[in-house]
């Protein structure tokens, strides 16, 4: 089993959500977040604040992280899907990361492995 997090652009999620659900991926965990990477964030987005008494430069924009676990055959299928749907050849497209998970538990029936997903 494997952990995927993605990180896209929030207009994105609709087509992520269409190819989870293709693929039976049972379930998922979004959270709106903030970040930069490549694109240090827009420039009309940065401003100067004062945090904890510390100026700062606020150059984040907002994403949507998608955290799934799945079964390994999956991996590379998802990759290629959601690069698919989520490439724009700009900057900010996102980011996938992959992570190994040793043990999957359905806390209301006991199931383990990938029949817990």
């Amino acid at each position: 089993m494997k952990e995927m997090i993605m990180i896209i652009r929030p207009e994105k999620l609709e087509d992520i959500k269409k190819i989870l659900d293709e693929l039976n991926c049972g379930g998922m965990t979004l959270s709106t977040v903030m970040g930069c990477g490549t694109q240090k964030g827009a420039s009309a987005v940065g401003s100067v604040n004062e945090i904890k008494g510390l100026k700062t430069t606020i150059n984040l924009l907002p994403k949507i992280k998608v955290e799934v676990v799945v079964d390994d055959k999956n991996v590379d299928r998802i990759i290629n899907e959601v690069r698919e749907v989520c490439a724009t050849d700009h900057v900010g497209d996102g980011k996938i990361f992959v992570k190994p998970v040793d043990e999957a538990v359905r806390i209301r029936t006991g199931e383990r492995g990938v029949k817990a997903l």
